[in-house]
């Protein structure tokens, strides 16, 4: 069986790339911060048949990755596909206006080197191996400037921009990395998550497109 790890992990766009890609033959491992939230997560994608864990750690100790990363090669061996869609509390998003050096720093720990971290675990394996993916979920501002999410589009633009290169560096050693970008609100238990797992299992299976922006007229 192939391994799918989730990185920030929660019940609803994550819960929702977990069932598509467990129900297609992964065994999947979520990471996220609330261990009994975690928890709850695995018992519901255990009982549709899904083999999964839960690992704990935030995203901004790059020791608590590591360690989860460690533990989750342990149990499963060979990672083949990391999502990193961690999702910054509304309480630190700042406007346009009120950006300070301080929420843009933190935006950035989230957002980029929270997914600098996770690649650095699995990337030399999959390139001795010459397979894998990596995939990032990101909201809208990462490709369509959005004044309400002014550090958080600094941060997520900055990731897109490393994403396209590599894949650009990758595609051709068998590894593939993807964007998915979000420009819609998300309603729970709208649907809307699942037809975006639906596109990222699409995007995996082919690659043939590096990044898909969602707008309301593909979902």
């Amino acid at each position: 069986m192939k391994n799918i790890v989730i990185v920030g992990a929660g019940p609803g766009l994550g819960m929702s790339i977990a069932k598509k890609f467990g129900k297609n033959g992964f065994r999947v491992a979520l990471i996220a911060r609330n261990e009994e939230k975690l928890n709850q997560l695995v018992s519901e994608l255990e009982q549709l048949g899904i083999e999964a864990a839960s690992f704990q750690a935030d995203i901004l100790n790059k020791a608590q990755i590591s360690l989860a990363f460690a533990a989750i090669k342990e149990k499963y061996g060979f990672i083949d596909v990391v999502e990193y869609s961690p999702t910054p509390s509304i309480d630190t998003v700042a406007t346009a206006l009120d950006v300070t050096e301080e929420n843009a720093l933190y935006q950035f720990q989230f957002n980029v080197l929270g997914a600098i971290s996770s690649i650095r675990e699995v990337l030399p394996d999959m390139l001795d191996k010459q397979s894998g993916a990596l995939l990032f979920t990101t909201g809208g501002a990462a490709i369509d400037p959005v004044p309400m999410m002014g550090n958080v589009g600094i941060a997520v633009s900055g990731l897109r921009n490393y994403i396209i290169n590599l894949n650009s560096e990758l595609k051709d050693k068998g590894i593939y990395a993807g964007h998915v970008s979000i420009g819609i609100w998300m309603q729970p238990n709208s649907g809307v998550q699942d037809k975006i797992a639906d596109i990222w299992y699409d995007m995996y299976t082919k690659r043939d497109r590096v990044e898909e922006f969602i707008t309301e007229d593909k979902v």
